[in-house]
């Protein structure tokens, strides 16, 4: 049985377009979406809400919350399968629990005002953290439509090996019909000269050539019917990818897997779920 895509909602203007993300994503995949609410969050931005029931923000209910996401996500799949649950607990608990069967889990950012696609609230950052399957944050102004995107391209950021990053990027880019840019960012230290005895040469060459090899073989697998796109880009893998998001439907990130401090973010997944301009997929890594 396919698992479904899960998505949290809790009513604010974020959470629903989540919804519209989710809905295609399922779609996409043929499989069934699964909206779900918990009782505690805070619904600090309820007037989205309140304007699709007409009704004032005070009077929202649970149920007005999972009625309007479910509207929002048949609107865009009249046949899309969904289901709805309220759970009274936090709601971090209830996504990384259901992130235990989903194909992947996704969420929106949380802010106030004019913030509200700059700041990542700590539900959907410690969701992304420590979840089992995929996480995908919805940043960025046109980031609540998955399929048809505004240009046609998928960003995965690529390590020193091949991650399970890159075969969702990958499976994305299939279904979507979009090319897939795969980047491998790297850099000269500087204490590096060419009359360094193991760098016959330029240093920045052989870091380049470097780079280059470690992005052959992390894509060894990769499908060949997708649009693939090489490229090795000298620079801050957080500079690097932040850029690329600029002209990206969505950027693919992996997340290793526990160490001796349990779960943790890199710097530049951290960076980039705070200050993408589209959506970001959160990948751990299952190798």
């Amino acid at each position: 049985m396919s698992l479904p895509m899960v998505v949290g909602v809790d009513g604010s203007e974020s959470s629903l377009r989540a919804v519209d993300w989710a809905a295609d994503e399922a779609a996409l995949h043929g499989v069934l979406l699964r909206i779900v609410h918990a009782y505690r969050w805070d619904r600090y931005e309820g007037a989205a809400l309140a304007r699709e029931l007409g009704k004032p923000s005070g009077r929202v209910t649970t149920d007005d919350i999972l009625v309007v996401a479910t509207r929002r996500a048949r609107r865009r799949h009249p046949d899309l399968a969904v289901t709805t649950e309220a759970v009274a607990e936090e709601p971090e608990y209830v996504l990384l629990r259901e992130a235990r069967n989903a194909a992947a889990v996704i969420v929106g950012t949380r802010g106030r005002g004019e913030l509200a696609d700059l700041l990542l609230g700590s539900v959907s950052l410690t969701v992304a953290t420590a979840a089992d399957c995929p996480v995908i944050v919805i940043r960025g102004s046109q980031g609540n439509r998955a399929a048809d995107g505004r240009h046609g391209r998928i960003v995965v950021g690529v390590a020193d090996a091949p991650t399970a990053a890159v075969r969702f990027a990958s499976e994305e880019a299939r279904r979507r019909g979009a090319a897939l840019d795969a980047m491998r960012a790297w850099r000269c230290p500087t204490h590096e000269t060419a009359v360094h005895p193991l760098l016959a040469g330029t240093p920045e060459r052989v870091h380049e050539e470097r780079a280059a090899k470690e992005l052959e073989a992390a894509l060894a697998d990769a499908p060949a019917d997708v649009r693939l796109r090489r490229h090795t880009v000298e620079g801050p893998a957080r500079q690097v990818l932040l850029t690329a998001s600029r002209e990206a439907d969505l950027l693919v990130v992996g997340r290793r897997r526990p160490g001796q401090f349990g779960h943790r973010l890199g710097r530049s997944v951290h960076t980039l779920l705070h200050h993408s301009t589209c959506p970001v997929a959160v990948v751990p890594d299952t190798a």
